[in-house]
């Protein structure tokens, strides 16, 4: 029988995406079309593309590039991408897999409200930290 530590990395891609559908779907209409274009990606772990401005290597997830409803400048080379890393998100939640799910939801929205103009302390103020 296969311990969450176990399951192949398929399973925790597969639940990730789930959730992420799940997240988006529970969103009223009008944020939903907002993030329609805006891509959603999954990686194991941060890389060394991070920005050298002391992202920790324990990241969960990421928002890159102009917030909504910002113009994009002529030196920006990265369209609004959202990266939540799984390995580490695994890590947060001891796999399991509801905790799991859980953080997939709260790190997808921390990072949203980031897409949305949000800082830390906003987040921090709607529990999403």
């Amino acid at each position: 029988m296969a311990t969450p530590q176990n399951l192949p990395p398929a399973f925790w891609t597969r639940l990730a995406e789930a959730e992420i559908q799940n997240t988006l779907r529970d969103l009223p209409a009008p944020l939903r079309e907002r993030l329609r274009d805006l891509p959603i990606l999954l990686q194991d772990l941060p890389g060394t593309a991070l920005p050298a401005d002391g992202e920790p290597d324990d990241l969960l997830g990421l928002f890159e590039g102009p917030c909504y409803g910002e113009s994009s400048q002529p030196f920006d080379t990265l369209a609004p991408t959202i990266t939540l890393f799984l390995k580490n998100l695994r890590a947060e939640t001891g796999d399991d897999p509801t905790r799991f799910r859980q953080e997939v939801r709260t790190t997808l929205l921390h990072e949203i409200g980031h897409y949305l103009g949000l800082d830390e302390d906003d987040l921090l103020t709607r529990d999403l930290q």
